[in-house]
């Protein structure tokens, strides 16, 4: 609000209106510390995606909802691959956390959230919409080498915002023509940023691979521990957990 506003507020004895408080906001400002404090904690996944679900499974880490957001990915003009991923993965955890917050269940919940794009030089690959568009993806990484560029945001339930970048380089060998329209017959580049998937078909047109692996199948496994750990989250509970399930 203006201070104009502010003033002729005032001038007329009249209160600001109030914002209404949400309940994750509630309860973040009355949150028990200590022995009090929740023992295991909620995670919200800001994507429904498949491989992200699997890579966190990997890792002892299981969602207790998925709260994928509706944001527009097209990339501003002039944007730059790293500035891309950051504002991306805030805007989806951003949502999701707006979409729990005043959900009982998991208004106190960490969001997670995360963008990945393919990049040669300033281009930016996103998830292609045809297979016209993933042909000229192929074309254009054949024999050369990319970047795979991950976002990655972490909202605490008191709403603090943790960012990372994660970034992977990758070679693939000279593709033939053959290579590439198989490859796009196979309908295995659908939904993958650049047109491709490390972890499929396209494994084997990879040369050289220089960072996470995990990161090019789209979630950084090792950030996203550190991340999560670092503001509390208890990944090594359930890891505990499974060693006392495990039979002698």
């Amino acid at each position: 609000m203006s201070a104009t506003k502010s003033s002729a507020f005032s001038l007329l004895g009249l209160s600001l209106p109030q914002r209404r408080e949400s309940l994750r906001q509630t309860r973040a400002r009355t949150r028990p510390v200590g022995r009090r404090a929740e023992l295991r904690p909620r995670l919200v996944l800001a994507s429904a995606s498949p491989r992200r679900l699997m890579l966190l499974s990997q890792v002892g880490v299981e969602p207790d909802a998925l709260r994928p957001a509706t944001i527009d990915e097209t990339p501003k003009r002039a944007e730059m691959p790293r500035s891309c991923v950051t504002r991306l993965a805030r805007a989806k955890a951003e949502a999701a956390r707006d979409l729990i917050a005043n959900d009982p269940d998991f208004a106190e919940a960490y969001v997670l959230a995360a963008d990945t794009v393919v990049s040669h030089g300033r281009s930016i690959f996103g998830k292609p919409k045809n297979v016209d568009e993933a042909m000229a993806m192929l074309l254009r990484l054949s024999g050369r080498s990319h970047r795979v560029l991950t976002g990655l945001c972490l909202i605490t339930p008191d709403d603090r915002v943790r960012l990372k970048v994660v970034e992977t380089r990758v070679r693939f060998k000279r593709l033939s023509k053959e290579d590439m329209e198989s490859y796009l017959a196979s309908r295995e580049w659908r939904g993958k940023a650049g047109g491709y998937a490390i972890q499929g078909l396209a494994g084997c047109f990879v040369q050289k691979l220089s960072g996470s692996y995990t990161n090019v199948v789209g979630l950084p496994l090792t950030e996203v521990v550190a991340m999560l750990l670092g503001e509390g989250f208890p990944i090594h509970f359930n890891w505990l957990k499974a060693g006392e399930a495990e039979p002698e």
